[in-house]
């Protein structure tokens, strides 16, 4: 009875595979997770040496830095990822590589968002109250104010450090998953912890881990949109371009996982007592593939999104991520206009 109580746990590797089509979405999944590794570690690990070694420390550069370090760290562990499904979801590597990568994961998932929050969020200062910026807005300060999103990362993989761990099944196979054996004398009270821990998990996966980290951005968007028509300005800063396509691209890639995770959720009790929702289960992987693939995006973004593409084609790489990531002189058109009217010895 307990093995198949955390078999449960698992069930979507029963019917994952059993249809051209899943099998088809499970290699295209491989595939991109495959691409992702290499573009992410590659592109990250460019932005991580430019950013951190090559320019001045700015407040911008260090906000992409800590981004850049989220997303290398987490492609970095893809080889397990890909290995584990190529084996059809088992998992060869021990108990400590099982809480090790998936940590990682979610300290990706919530870390990015919430790092991608607050870069919105200093862009709309900057915007809004310019003075207090050029007064206030310093790399020491910054420094400090990104702990908090990978603390607050952190803290929400309890549930990882606590549940996840390696299941052996009867036929042999281990399994990283979810465990709760040790969690009630009887069936129904594990059965229970489950449903309370897994349902309040995928909750906070979407609530915090994702729409409120998103509503700030709408937010600061709005707020900036609004202040930009006012001024009657048309272009955006370097900056503000970078970070509304670093935005767009993570609700792009990362807004079906969390739909179909959230269904998964609402759908909990069902699932662990009856084996799962056949469509949810296939999309799991493609949905997944598509959340990791924006890890190796910004990368490319901060390239593409500086000067003329020719200047780009023609010039280094480095460079044009040092461009793209560099601070303007001031820090939006709005802040030009702000700016003009202070005295001179309160310019930038």
């Amino acid at each position: 009875m307990e093995a198949n109580f955390s078999s449960a746990l698992n069930s979507s590797e029963l019917v994952v595979y059993d249809s051209a089509i899943s099998r088809a979405l499970w290699i295209l999944s491989m595939v991109v997770l495959s691409i992702t590794c290499v573009l992410g570690v590659l592109g990250n690990g460019l932005v991580i040496w430019v950013a951190g070694f090559r320019m001045a420390h700015t407040v911008t550069t260090v906000g992409y830095l800590n981004l850049a370090l989220a997303d290398f760290s987490f492609t970095a562990t893809l080889p397990f990822l890909i290995v584990s499904m190529a084996m059809k979801e088992k998992w060869p590597f021990g108990w400590f590589l099982c809480k090790l990568v998936h940590i990682v994961v979610d300290i990706n998932l919530f870390g990015s968002v919430f790092l991608i929050a607050l870069i919105a969020l200093d862009r709309c200062i900057c915007v809004l109250h310019p003075v207090w910026a050029q007064n206030h807005r310093t790399v020491s300060l910054a420094r400090k104010v990104m702990v908090a999103p990978w603390i607050l990362a952190l803290t929400l993989t309890v549930p990882l450090f606590l549940f996840l761990t390696t299941v052996r099944h009867p036929g042999g196979d281990v399994y990283c998953t979810f465990n709760f054996l040790s969690w009630g004398d009887t069936q129904q009270e594990r059965l229970s912890v489950a449903i309370t821990m897994l349902t309040a998990r995928g909750i906070v996966r979407f609530i915090i881990g994702f729409s409120m980290p998103m509503s700030i951005v709408a937010i600061c968007y709005g707020l900036i949109a609004a202040r930009i028509h006012r001024r009657g300005l048309v272009n955006s800063s370097r900056p503000l371009r970078v970070l509304t396509a670093v935005v767009a691209s993570f609700f792009i890639c990362w807004f079906p996982f969390q739909l179909v995770a959230l269904l998964g959720t609402v759908w909990l009790k069902e699932t662990l007592l009856s084996g799962g929702h056949q469509v949810l289960d296939m999309l799991v992987n493609p949905t997944s593939s598509l959340a990791f693939f924006n890890s190796c995006l910004n990368p490319m973004l901060y390239v593409f999104m500086g000067q003329d593409f020719r200047e780009r084609l023609i010039q280094s790489l480095p460079a044009s991520l040092e461009r793209a990531l560099s601070e303007d002189s001031a820090q939006t058109n709005v802040t030009d206009t702000n700016s003009s009217s202070l005295p001179a010895n309160t310019k930038l």
